[in-house]
C-alpha cells in the first residue's frame, strides 16, 4: 500500500520542474527561457550572458558565482511578465539610459504578481529594480549601485515603485543614483531595513498611503525621508545620519506616526513640517543640525510629544499668532537648552519652554535686522518677553517639558554601522553630483 502512495506521489509532480544549465553562450539564455516551462529552475553558469531577457514562465533564474547578464546598453536587462518568478544570486548590468521608458536592472510587470528579487548585484543600470505594477512583490538583500552621472536628476532610482500594493522591499544597500526608493501611487508597502548612501532622497513617497518605512538607515544623502502627498504612514526606528537638508520631511502628509527615529548631524533641518495634520511625534531625537523642526504652512492638530531636541542651533522654527501646544497627555518633550527644575522628581520640569520669541519671528521675517543682534533694543525686547507674559506673541509651547532624553530603539544595521559615522561626519560624500 505503501510503494502504490509513493508511485501516486510520483505521478502527481511535476513533469516539467526541470533543473537547466545555461552555458554563458551569445543566445544560451534566451533559449532556455523560451524552452522553458513552469516551476523550471535555470542556473546561469560563470560568465557573460547577453541581454535583454524576458522571462514568460512562472521560474526561477539563479546565477553560480561570477554569472552576469549584461544588456549592453540597451533596454532593460531583465523584464519578469509572468507570476511568480525568482530572480536570485545573479550580477545585472548595462541597462540602457532611456528615462521614458524606465530602462532597468530588473522590471517587474503588472503580471509578474509575486516576484521576488533576492540577493542581486545591480551596477550601471538607471533604474535598479521597477516595481511597475507588481503587487505583492519582495525585493531583499540586493546591492544597488546607481549611475553617478553629473546631473543627479539624470540619474534613475534604486528601486521605483509604482501601483504595487503589498510590495516589500527589504535589507538592499542603494547607493548613488538619484533616490533610493521611490515609492509613487501605490499602498499597503513596507520598505525596512535597506541603507541608502550618496544619493538625493534616501526614500521619496508621493502619493502612497498605508505604509510602513522602518529601521532604515540613511547616511550623506540629501534629504532622508521624504513623505510627501501621502496619508496613514508609519515610519518608526529610522536613522538619518548627515543627510544635507533634511532628515525627516513631512508635506502635505496625513494621519501619520512618526516616532523612534534618530536624525543627527544635517546642516539644514533635522525635521521639515509643511502643511501636514493629524500627525504623530513621538520619541524621535534630533541632534545637532541648523533648525532641529521648521514647522509652517498651517500645520495643524498634530501631537508631538516624548522627542529630544539636542543641540541644534535653532530648535524649533515656527511663526504664528497662537500658541502650538507641543505635550501630550502631560508629556512633553526633552530640550537641552532648557534649564529646568524638577522639584518633585517627576522627570518634567516645573516651567514650560517656549524655544522662540518675539526677536526670533523678527529675525526670521525680516532677515536684515541680523544686523541689530547686539543692540541694547533687542536684548530689552527679549527681556521685557521673558518678565511680561503679555509680550509674548503666539509660538510653540512645551507646557511639560522632560528633564531626560528619550532613547530610540535603533536598528541592528546602524549598530553595524557604527564606526564608519566619524567618517561621514568629516563631510564626506559624492561631490560629483548636483540637483538642477
Amino acid at each position: 500500500m505503501r510503494r502504490i502512495a509513493f508511485l501516486l506521489c510520483l505521478i502527481a509532480l511535476p513533469a516539467w520542474a526541470e533543473r537547466i544549465a545555461v552555458p554563458p553562450r551569445p543566445g544560451a539564455l534566451e533559449d532556455a527561457l523560451a524552452r522553458a516551462g513552469q516551476g523550471d529552475s535555470l542556473i546561469l553558469a560563470p560568465g557573460r550572458h547577453a541581454g535583454p531577457v524576458t522571462i514568460n514562465s512562472s521560474l526561477t533564474l539563479t546565477g553560480d558565482p561570477g554569472a552576469v547578464v549584461d544588456a549592453g546598453g540597451r533596454g532593460t536587462v531583465i523584464t519578469v511578465a509572468a507570476p511568480d518568478v525568482t530572480v536570485r544570486g545573479l550580477t545585472v548590468v548595462n541597462s540602457g539610459r532611456s528615462a521614458e521608458t524606465l530602462d532597468s536592472g530588473i522590471k517587474l510587470t503588472k503580471t509578474a504578481r509575486g516576484a521576488r528579487v533576492l540577493d542581486n548585484d545591480m551596477r550601471g543600470n538607471l533604474v535598479g529594480v521597477d516595481i511597475h505594477g507588481a503587487r505583492d512583490a519582495l525585493v531583499k538583500g540586493n546591492r544597488i549601485e546607481g549611475l553617478r552621472l553629473r546631473r543627479m536628476n539624470d540619474r534613475g532610482n534604486g528601486v521605483y515603485v509604482w501601483n504595487a500594493p503589498g510590495s516589500v522591499v527589504e535589507d538592499n544597500e542603494i547607493r548613488y543614483g538619484r533616490d533610493g526608493i521611490f515609492s509613487n501611487t501605490s499602498k499597503r508597502n513596507t520598505y525596512r531595513g535597506n541603507l541608502f548612501r550618496d544619493l538625493r532622497f534616501a526614500v521619496h513617497y508621493m502619493y502612497t498611503n498605508d505604509s510602513v518605512i522602518a529601521d532604515n538607515v540613511s547616511i550623506g544623502n540629501h534629504l532622508g525621508y521624504a513623505l510627501m502627498y501621502s496619508d496613514r504612514i508609519v515610519a518608526r526606528g529610522n536613522v538619518s545620519i548627515n543627510d544635507r537638508d533634511h532628515g525627516v520631511m513631512l508635506n502635505y502628509t496625513n494621519q501619520s506616526d512618526i516616532f523612534g527615529n534618530f536624525v543627527t548631524g544635517g546642516t539644514g533641518k533635522c525635521t521639515f513640517v509643511y502643511n501636514a495634520h493629524r500627525n504623530l511625534l513621538a520619541d524621535n531625537v534630533f541632534q545637532g543640525c541648523e533648525i532641529g523642526v521648521h514647522f509652517t504652512a498651517g500645520s495643524e492638530r498634530n501631537t508631538i510629544t516624548g522627542n529630544a531636541f539636542i543641540g541644534n542651533r535653532t530648535q524649533v522654527k515656527y511663526v504664528g499668532t497662537t500658541d502650538v501646544e507641543w505635550s501630550f497627555e502631560g508629556r512633553g518633550n526633552y530640550w537641552s537648552d532648557h534649564a529646568v527644575f524638577d522639584l518633585d522628581g517627576d522627570g518634567r520640569a516645573d516651567s514650560a519652554y517656549r524655544p522662540n520669541d518675539l526677536m526670533d519671528h523678527i529675525l526670521w521675517s525680516q532677515p536684515a535686522a541680523k544686523l541689530l543682534m547686539g543692540a541694547p533694543a533687542v536684548q530689552l525686547v527679549r527681556w521685557s518677553q521673558a518678565q511680561f507674559p503679555a509680550a509674548r506673541t503666539g509660538g510653540v509651547v512645551d507646557s511639560h517639558p522632560l528633564t531626560g532624553a528619550p532613547v530610540p530603539e535603533l536598528p541592528e544595521r546602524f549598530e553595524r554601522l557604527a564606526g564608519a559615522v566619524p567618517l561621514w561626519a568629516q563631510g564626506v560624500r559624492d561631490d560629483d553630483s548636483r540637483i538642477d
